[in-house]
């Protein structure tokens, strides 16, 4: 593993005017980092697998590099840079919990020299195809290096269950960014030529996302504390809830796959009606029918409930928006959450 660039120390010591120092050492306490070296955490089950021990020998053209989601694409191209080819598996409104490896998909693991991936299960039916590459190609997690201080515990999961971390780790700018290292890290053992460059790159993503954390915070602080309360379609905002002090509740689970019941949904209804919650929201990579039986099952019981608009969750906005980079989708679901609730 490379040098630990961003020491917690040195992830104060290079804040700039824009973002607060006591805003950063409260998020590094309150995530339990305490002396913890800042991306040099404790790897979780799902560490990387790497081609050996080597460093790749010279090679021609640019690196290639293949990233599972758009989300996971953007971090890496940050990182990168303009020299590097970046190729993500899945476009805009594609659900990773379902998405299934096609031919071409294959191929373009198979051509990759490094292959990120955001790991935690996220990309349930994609583990086949990273498996298989075990070994063969450099395959990493950008979740990887992730205290379990730092990762939310998904309820009623075992103390040995591999799976029991929420995979969503996106919504938390500031544990979002140490996958930044992870992508510098491999890169500069790929191409050590250019390794000051990447870990420069990396520390600068690092700056970007606390500057875009403290962005979304004042969008947010529209929102009174009563209405602090976020209601979607599947459970995939608890680090924004973490991130931002908002009460997560949603209609499915962690993962797509599951099914709603009437009860949950009853459950649900239940709780918007007593506490006189104004909007709920449905989900760019979902279909919307669990959000309107919400609002129905609140009109049964007197209580008008809005749809307060369309988050973006497990995927980024549509090719050539704003919200088709992370920055732009977190601000945009940050506008959207305060108009809606404030």
């Amino acid at each position: 593993m490379a040098d630990c660039e961003g020491s917690r120390e040195a992830v104060l010591e290079e804040t700039n005017s824009s973002w607060s120092r006591r805003a950063v050492l409260a998020r590094l306490a309150g995530m339990g980092l305490g002396g913890l070296a800042w991306g040099c955490g404790p790897l979780v089950s799902e560490a990387s697998h790497r081609f050996g021990d080597r460093v790749a020998s010279a090679r021609r053209g640019p690196l290639r590099i293949t990233a599972t989601t758009g989300l996971v694409a953007d971090l890496a191209s940050r990182v990168a840079g303009p020299k590097v080819e970046v190729i993500r598996l899945m476009g805009s409104g594609v659900d990773p919990h379902l998405y299934k490896a096609s031919i071409r998909d294959v191929a373009r693991l198979n051509r990759a020299d490094a292959i990120f991936y955001n790991g935690l299960h996220l990309e349930g039916k994609l583990g086949q195809a990273l498996r298989a590459l075990t070994g063969h190609k450099w395959v990493r997690a950008v979740t990887e290096r992730l205290s379990s201080s730092q990762l939310l515990k998904l309820e009623g999961s075992a103390a040995n269950d591999h799976m029991r971390y929420d995979p969503h780790v996106w919504f938390d700018p500031f544990a979002w960014a140490q996958g930044a290292f992870v992508v510098a890290d491999t890169l500069s053992e790929l191409d050590p030529n250019h390794a000051a460059e990447y870990r420069e790159r990396a520390r600068t993503t690092q700056a970007e996302f606390l500057d875009l954390e403290s962005e979304c915070r004042a969008i947010l602080a529209a929102v009174p504390r009563n209405r602090r309360v976020l209601v979607t379609a599947h459970d995939a905002f608890g680090y924004f809830g973490r991130a931002f002090a908002f009460e997560v509740k949603a209609i499915q689970g962690m993962s797509t796959e599951t099914e709603a019941s009437i009860r949950q949904v009853n459950a649900l209804v239940n709780f918007l009606v007593a506490r006189r919650i104004p909007a709920v929201f449905i989900e760019s990579t979902l279909a919307n029918r669990n959000v309107v039986a919400l609002v129905e099952g609140c009109r049964a019981r007197g209580h008008r409930l809005a749809i307060g608009g369309e988050l973006f969750s497990d995927a980024m906005g549509p090719d050539g928006t704003p919200e088709a980079t992370y920055p732009g989708m977190m601000r945009a679901n940050a506008r959207t959450i305060a108009e809606a609730l404030a």
